[in-house]
């Protein structure tokens, strides 16, 4: 069974920056990053392919979140700058090897790792 671990989360002043990782026990799949705000449905952050390290954003983030392997590609990052309350959610990282109409799906999810953005 694939794992999925995040880590990075936490609580921080508008404006502030924040890292999350996410580590994978296989390979070969693309990465997702989708968050999920209270009273709210999980949306779409980003995500970045395996073959050549392509990216997605959502409109809302783009431009100041950047997703990106690590060397060993078994670690995927979302680096998220200047937050806003508005980014406070719990984020997923997600594992995709196969895509349906076009759209990756996503089989595998780590557990949530809480980002807290204050006004």
């Amino acid at each position: 069974q694939l794992r999925l671990v995040e880590s990075g989360g936490g609580l921080v002043q508008a404006g502030g920056s924040l890292r999350l990782s996410c580590t994978i026990s296989g390979s070969g799949y693309a990465m997702g990053w989708f968050r999920q705000a209270p009273g709210k449905e999980r949306e779409f952050v980003a995500v970045i392919s395996w073959d050549n390290d392509s990216t997605l954003y959502a409109d809302s983030v783009k431009g100041r979140f950047t997703i990106s392997r690590g060397n060993a590609k078994n670690t995927v990052y979302l680096k998220m700058n200047t937050l806003e309350p508005e980014d406070t959610a719990i984020y997923y990282c997600a594992a995709s090897d196969h895509r349906v109409s076009g759209e990756y799906e996503y089989d595998y999810w780590g557990q949530g790792t809480q980002v807290t953005v204050s006004s």
